[in-house]
């Protein structure tokens, strides 16, 4: 029978020359109930089955622990990947990248350290960036709803042709709600751009020519902008009844005007009258005293 190499110790390297019949029979065959001496000296020590050599062997403990060793991966190893990992944990986990490190003993000399940067880690960017992200984002769409709801009111109080804001309605014949429906109503401008763009331009009239050509010109001109026929007419009327209500004022003023001539020239004529019986009363009263001048004798 050939001689087998029995490994009594994996980390030291250390084998003997073993002669397979000076070992105990007990141990070529494993029996159950086998001495704890026994079990302890030989515990390393391979034991023969009928048939079998015996080989090398390491321990289950050690290939484990190789096994893990192995298996386990090095997340930082590259700068790049530590990069991305404390980022990846770090941002997913609710304290931090704290939470997905190995925690330190309170005996270890940088564990004061650690726990600084794990409350920097957390302060910096789970509470300070990622609020300020959230933030901008909120604030984001909080102006872009602020726009949208200012839009709307535009549209609401505004005619969307020519511009004039409601108030300019009041006190009017024509409401703004039937100003945007029957006067500028902007689908009726739209019909009338498409009818412009469909229809054969030897058949374009007078004013369809014109918006025709402001169209290709890109040009905006052709649009009412605060302008609106109701008001242009309400207007007129106001400024008719005014010039109306100044031509009677200014009649009742002639009026009066030629009621004081009339009565200024009674009181000149009644003065003039008074003046002539003042001079006959003074005549008949003094009368002249006549000069007679004695002729000198030559």
């Amino acid at each position: 029978m050939t001689c087998t190499h029995i490994c009594l110790d994996v980390k030291t390297a250390l084998c003997e020359i073993w002669d397979p019949k000076r070992l105990p029979e007990s141990y070529q065959h494993n029996e159950v109930g086998e001495p704890m001496t026994r079990e302890f000296l030989y515990s390393n020590v391979c034991k023969i089955q009928d048939g079998e050599n015996c080989s090398s062997v390491i321990p289950s403990t050690e290939l484990s622990s190789e096994d893990s060793e192995e298996d386990k991966e090095h997340t930082c190893e590259t700068l790049l990947m530590c990069i991305v990992t404390v980022l990846s944990h770090g941002l997913r986990s609710g304290g931090g990248v704290g939470d997905v490190l190995r925690k330190p003993s309170k005996e270890e000399p940088l564990f004061a350290a650690r726990v600084i940067y794990d409350l920097l880690f957390f302060f910096m960017v789970i509470i300070i960036v990622l609020n300020l992200i959230f933030g901008v984002i909120i604030d984001t769409f909080a102006d872009l709803r602020s726009e949208k709801q200012k839009k709307e009111e535009i549209l609401k109080t505004t005619c969307f042709i020519c511009g004039l804001e409601r108030d300019k309605f009041d006190n009017k014949t024509v409401t703004f709600e039937e100003h945007i429906k029957e006067e500028h109503n902007m689908w009726h401008y739209l019909f009338f751009i498409v009818l412009v763009k469909v229809k054969d331009s030897t058949e374009y009239t007078g004013p369809e020519s014109y918006v025709a050509e402001m169209i290709k010109e890109r040009n905006l001109d052709w649009f009412p902008r605060m302008r609106a026929m109701s008001l242009v007419s309400s207007d007129s009327e106001g400024e008719q009844n005014e010039l109306r209500n100044l031509q009677e004022k200014l009649e009742s003023t002639m009026k009066l005007v030629s009621n004081l001539s009339s009565q200024l020239t009674e009181l000149k004529d009644q003065m003039t009258e008074q003046r002539k019986q003042k001079q006959r009363i003074g005549l008949l009263g003094h009368p002249p005293s006549i000069n007679v001048n004695p002729q000198q004798p030559a």
